[in-house]
């Protein structure tokens, strides 16, 4: 690693100073054609993502221009990495955060915020500027009526794009020994991209900038017709926009790669699985894009592109298996019956079970720690009973000594079997009595079928 800029510098205090100056490494196991690929690894910001710089870098401007007062309050929209960049300087500095963020951020992402301190206002996804619970306007206005607030505005705040051309653009120019041929980038805000274009044209013109831009967002397709077009929807945090960001300079876009939810997923997660690096979602866009820019050189070039965050920001997400099976990511064997329906799957080891001999403790731990209301109860390849929350409860209201009496003698043997050539019309029948279904081949326990399993089923139809 190589320190280049003052960023991270020593006058901050704490993990303050230890914002920049990441390292570049060379991706040397995934197909990368005539080219060198290196990453850098803005993971290892403090705050885990390259927000951390803007998130100083806007909140340091504020303070130098009188924009926030000592107790304010600060105010952004956010998918979530700039929130967090946003709250380690926040709390350092001793002001209130107030994020709005979109309801599909990933759960480690709102917990991650919370334990900083920010307060966390949840908005719809699934509505364009100008919506009232559009989550940059909805910030805007909570900035209106909060005294002694201040919007940060990271999509209209020339601090951010000025962070990454003080910074990240000299770090990577350093570490490259001052050969680079091309730098991949996404754009949220778009502070990223235009910082390094500005910086570039500077001390190497010929540096191509490629945009890598998820399937669904506008900004790949206005580069290439001067339309913006209707956005599309796409599960990758972070990157890709509905509108052009006002301080994105795209102009020394070169070529454009337009990204699909699954390559990204797959990508980020060879990354980690190949390279040993643990990337977030939006490195996995980055990640495909450059990789396609590479593979299609007929010389060899020198690239880079980013780890933008954090893959353990999305372990219940793109690196849950059934995650990524009930998004219709992951393949599994079908069968054409009901078996198809099965979110988890016995035989798979996927369904969390207690035996008739364990005690009502075990239950009641596995409930929590996997976080489900009822447990199949496994006696060798055979269900024989289901216990719940309501047996729990009803077993030990009136003897809490009872949490040490075996599952056997509570659990409901009353069950409503079904066989996997049984069609919708019978599950959903189960349903209506209030009932779980539970699928037997024979007396072979295969799995339940929950309303959620059959509302993923059906999406995945629709697709």
């Amino acid at each position: 690693m190589i320190p280049v800029s003052n960023f991270g510098s020593n006058q901050r205090a704490g993990a303050l100073a230890l914002i920049g100056n990441t390292p570049l490494v060379e991706i040397t196991r995934l197909d990368t054609g005539p080219c060198q690929l290196f990453v850098k690894l803005e993971n290892q910001n403090p705050g885990g993502s390259i927000k951390d710089r803007i998130g100083l870098a806007m909140i340091e401007a504020a303070e130098r221009e009188g924009k926030i007062a000592p107790g304010g309050t600060l105010i952004e929209a956010t998918a979530g990495n700039t929130g967090l960049g946003l709250a380690l300087v926040a709390a350092h500095k001793g002001y209130r955060l107030k994020l709005v963020i979109p309801d599909k951020m990933s759960q480690e992402k709102i917990f991650h915020l919370k334990a900083l301190g920010a307060e966390v206002v949840m908005t719809r996804s699934d509505v364009g500027k100008g919506h009232p619970d559009y989550y940059q306007d909805l910030a805007e206005r909570l900035a209106r009526e909060t005294p002694n607030s201040f919007y940060v505005n990271q999509f209209n705040n020339p601090a951010n794009p000025r962070a990454h051309e003080e910074s990240t653009g000299p770090e990577i120019w350093a570490q490259m020994g001052h050969q680079i041929d091309a730098v991949v980038c996404g754009v949220g805000s778009g502070g990223t991209i235009t910082g390094l274009t500005r910086f570039f044209r500077r001390v190497a013109p010929h540096a191509k900038m490629v945009l890598a831009d998820p399937q669904g967002s506008v900004l790949a397709d206005y580069l290439k017709t001067g339309v913006i077009g209707a956005a599309g929807s796409w599960l990758v945090e972070g990157i890709g926009e509905d509108f052009v960001p006002p301080i994105s300079d795209l102009s020394g876009v070169a070529e454009a790669y337009t990204i699909g939810d699954a390559e990204s997923f797959a990508t980020a997660r060879d990354l980690l699985r190949r390279e040993g690096i643990m990337a977030g979602s939006s490195s996995g866009t980055l990640v495909a894009a450059a990789l396609r820019y590479c593979c299609g050189r007929a010389t060899p070039e020198r690239v880079v592109t980013f780890i933008c965050d954090s893959g353990n920001k999305y372990l219940s997400k793109m690196f849950n298996d059934f995650w990524m099976q009930d998004q219709g990511f992951l393949s599994r064997e079908t069968h054409g019956d009901l078996r198809d329906l099965i979110g988890r799957r016995h035989a798979e080891g996927a369904v969390v079970t207690v035996g008739p001999d364990d005690t009502l403790l075990t239950a009641h731990g596995r409930c929590k720690l996997y976080d489900v209301s009822q447990l199949p109860v496994v006696a060798g390849e055979r269900i024989v009973g289901i216990i719940d929350e309501s047996d729990l409860l009803l077993a030990v209201s009136a003897d809490p000594a009872r949490f040490r009496e075996p599952v056997g003698n509570f659990m409901t043997a009353n069950l409503e079997t079904i066989a996997p050539d049984a069609g919708l019309p019978a599950l959903l029948d189960i349903f209506d009595r209030g009932r779980v279904p539970i699928v037997c081949e024979e007396e072979r326990f295969l799995g339940l079928i929950t309303r959620i399993d059959l509302l993923n089923y059906l999406r995945r139809r629709m697709r």
